[in-house]
C-alpha cells in the first residue's frame, strides 16, 4: 500500500491515520471524511498543479488579514454557507426554542456591561434612528429567565462595525444586558443598516468568483447564555430590510425577522423594536470517553 496511483492513493492516506501516534475516534472520523472528500473534489474537477498552488498562495494570504478586528477564515466559511450549516448541525432544533444563526467575523469579547435600559450609542450619526429594543427571554414552559446574560452589537449607521472603523469610539455600538426578575430585557441602539461585508482581500475574490454579491440586511447580532441553558448565538432582521431574500451569507431565517414601529414619547427614541427568546434547557451532561 506504500506504493501509490490515482486508484489507491486515498485508501492509502486514511490507512496512514494512527499509523504512528494514538488519535481519538472522532479525530479519525474527521479526518478520514475530510480526506475523502477533499480526493473526490480533486478528481471531480481534474484540479492542475497551478490551481493548487493558486489555492495554497489564497489561503496564506487569507491567514495574513486575521486579526483581533479580522477574522477572515469566518467570513470565507460564511461566504460558503459552511458557518451556518454547521451552525444548524450544532444546534438543531427540536422544540420550543428560538433558532439559532452564525456568530459572524465581527464579535469583540468583553463589551460594556450596561444597566438594563441604557444606550449602547456613543457616537452619533446624522442619518440615525434610535431604537427601545425589548422583549423577554423565556424557558420552553413560557416562564421569564432572570440573570440571563445578552451581548449585542450590531453596525453603524454609516455600514460599519465599530472594530473596522477607526473614527468610532471602542465599543461603540456594543454592549453586555442582563435580564431581570421577570425575563425582561431591554436597550437603546440603532436601527441597523444593510452593509457589504469587507469584499477589498480574499473574501471579495471568493464573492466574484463565485458570481456573488457582498451585502447583508440590517440585523442586530445576539448571545444569550446563562447556567442550565444552552448559549444562543443569532441575529434579529429588519422586515423592511434590504438583501433579506439574498443573504450574502445565507444566514437569514423566517423566525428571526421583525418589525420597527415608530415610538412612543415616552420611550425617547424614534423605533420600538420587540423580540422574545426562548432558550432550551442545556442537556445532562455526560463523561465522554476519549477512544
Amino acid at each position: 500500500m506504500g506504493i501509490v496511483n490515482e486508484q489507491n492513493i486515498t485508501d492509502v492516506v486514511i490507512a496512514s491515520l494512527g499509523k504512528h501516534g494514538d488519535i481519538t475516534r472522532r479525530e479519525r472520523e474527521i479526518a478520514t471524511g475530510l480526506i475523502r472528500h477533499l480526493h473526490g473534489f480533486v478528481k471531480d474537477v481534474k484540479l492542475q498543479h497551478h490551481e493548487f498552488l493558486a489555492a495554497c498562495d489564497y489561503l496564506a494570504r487569507a491567514g495574513k488579514l486575521c486579526s483581533d478586528n479580522r477574522q477572515e477564515f469566518i467570513l470565507l466559511g460564511d461566504i460558503l454557507g459552511i458557518e451556518v450549516l454547521v451552525d444548524m448541525m450544532t444546534n438543531p432544533i427540536e422544540g420550543g426554542e428560538s433558532e439559532s444563526t452564525v456568530l459572524g467575523p465581527f464579535y469583540r469579547e468583553n463589551p460594556p456591561v450596561l444597566p438594563k435600559g441604557a444606550s449602547t450609542i456613543q457616537k452619533h450619526f446624522d442619518n440615525e434612528e434610535t431604537v427601545y429594543f425589548e422583549g423577554y427571554i423565556r424557558d420552553e414552559a413560557g416562564r421569564g429567565i432572570a440573570g440571563v446574560t445578552m451581548d449585542v452589537w450590531e453596525d453603524a449607521p454609516n455600514g460599519i462595525y465599530e472594530n473596522l472603523d477607526p473614527d468610532q469610539p471602542e465599543y461603540n455600538l456594543r454592549g453586555r444586558f442582563e435580564t431581570d426578575e421577570n425575563g425582561h430585557y431591554a436597550f437603546v441602539a440603532v436601527r441597523p443598516v444593510p452593509y457589504p461585508i469587507p469584499d477589498d482581500e480574499t473574501a471579495g475574490e471568493l464573492l466574484r468568483f463565485m458570481g456573488h454579491h457582498p451585502n447583508r440586511p440590517g440585523h442586530m447580532h445576539f448571545i444569550i447564555s446563562r447556567e442550565g441553558y444552552r448559549p444562543l448565538i443569532s441575529q434579529i432582521y429588519d422586515a423592511d430590510s434590504a438583501w433579506l431574500d439574498d443573504d450574502s451569507v445565507f444566514a437569514v431565517k423566517e423566525s428571526l425577522i421583525g418589525k420597527f414601529h415608530p415610538a412612543a414619547k415616552d420611550l425617547g427614541t424614534d423605533l420600538h423594536f420587540t423580540f422574545d427568546f426562548v432558550l432550551k434547557a442545556a442537556a445532562a451532561e455526560q463523561a465522554v470517553a476519549a477512544e
